[in-house]
């Protein structure tokens, strides 16, 4: 049902309005702050389909990442040298945009380093032998190695007895960091309206209708920054990937520390507030979560449980206190979608699993496609 808008409301919130900004992640947050900061007079209205950020803004792990190494070896697959390298460049230029836009504090970064953990000692030694050649890769951009060897100094069980150590791989909270980013965006003048989503945009030279299950209005610009489900609104190289994720109970004295990915990424966990978040599963049934429906599924929740009391934990009592989702995009390339759709209209969306990342640049850049 439609609601009924009064006078002042229309023409507060939904008359010459300059750029609207869809979906308030973290693309859409650092979009509107950057239209603001080149027009500072505009009017900004962010649209969000849910009452908070609803695909994986708020919903991720909060790996401050760039790529472990069995995922750059995999990238080498079907990328170039150099477009592994641009990949790596971009993401590692948008951790740093993101911490200098909100503060390590303020999002609660740590460098406490990445670690790759092997299921099989033949994956162990691929990535032993392109070690060299991938740290040779990134030279230019980290000045020193990227990824060391560590003996399994956790305690994990089950695994190969060494680590590959990400030496530049960090965490934060990505509830600090939305929040912060919602702060900041308010405190600029931009208003951010809730519970609303567009249904489909018709663009004539000047304008963009925007057509949502509340209202229908006009926006001289129109930025899509959905991700994950930018597919119900645009015609691009994206589908939505779900994410599975369970985090425990307080465990006393937890001596893990760091971010960790296990069997080429398809599973990751770390500490947070003295618990273990744990994710990931997807390759157990790629289809099924090709899917933009929050929930969980035995099949993965089971495994998820699995490894967390015979790989992670395996001499402690665990207790999972909470299940969540979050909706990923992705496609057949790594590189985000950062592009103009027509005159009035342009999308920055397939983040492929690294918002975090990439987020605040992938915004700077879709602000940037206007004069």
């Amino acid at each position: 049902m439609k609601l009924n808008f009064s006078y002042w409301e229309l023409k507060e919130w939904f008359t010459n309005v300059d750029f609207t900004v869809v979906g308030s992640g973290i693309v859409g947050l650092n979009c509107a702050l950057q239209l603001r900061e080149k027009h500072p007079k505009a009017k900004i209205i962010i649209l969000e389909k849910g009452m908070l950020p609803q695909g994986a803004s708020t919903k991720n792990a909060g790996f401050a990442c760039f790529g472990s190494l069995s995922e750059l070896i995999d990238d080498l697959n079907t990328h170039t040298e150099e477009e592994v390298f641009s990949l790596v460049k971009k993401r590692w230029e948008g951790l740093q945009l993101l911490r200098e836009t909100l503060g390590d504090k303020n999002i609660d970064y740590q460098q406490n380093k990445g670690y790759e953990l092997f299921l099989t000692t033949e994956l162990y030694e691929t990535c032993l032998e392109q070690r060299v050649a991938i740290n040779q890769l990134l030279k230019p951009l980290f000045s020193s190695d990227v990824f060391t060897i560590e003996e399994n100094k956790f305690g994990f069980q089950n695994i190969h007895h060494q680590y590959i150590t990400n030496q530049f791989e960090g965490q934060i909270d990505t509830g600090k960091m939305v929040a912060k980013l919602l702060e900041k965006v308010v405190s600029s003048g931009i208003k951010i309206i809730n519970n609303i989503q567009v249904e489909q945009f018709i663009e004539d030279n000047e304008q963009v209708e925007v057509q949502t299950n509340q209202i229908a209005f006009n926006t001289k610009k129109l930025f899509v920054a959905t991700n994950g489900f930018a597919n119900q609104l645009l015609k691009e190289n994206i589908q939505p990937a779900r994410a599975q994720v369970l985090i425990t109970k307080p465990i006393k004295d937890l001596h893990i520390k760091g971010t960790f990915h296990l069997d080429k990424g398809y599973y990751y966990f770390r500490n947070i507030d003295d618990r273990i978040l744990f994710g990931g599963g997807r390759n157990l049934d790629f289809k099924a979560e090709e899917t933009t429906e929050f929930g969980q599924t035995t099949l993965i929740q089971n495994k998820l449980e699995e490894l967390l009391k015979t790989t992670i934990l395996p001499n402690s009592k665990v207790e999972i206190e909470h299940r969540w989702s979050g909706i990923m995009g992705v496609g057949n390339q790594k590189k985000a979608i950062v592009k103009q759709l027509s005159n009035n209209v342009f999308c920055g969306v397939r983040l492929g699993g690294m918002g975090v990342a990439i987020g605040s640049l992938v915004g700077k850049e879709l602000a940037e496609l206007i004069n």
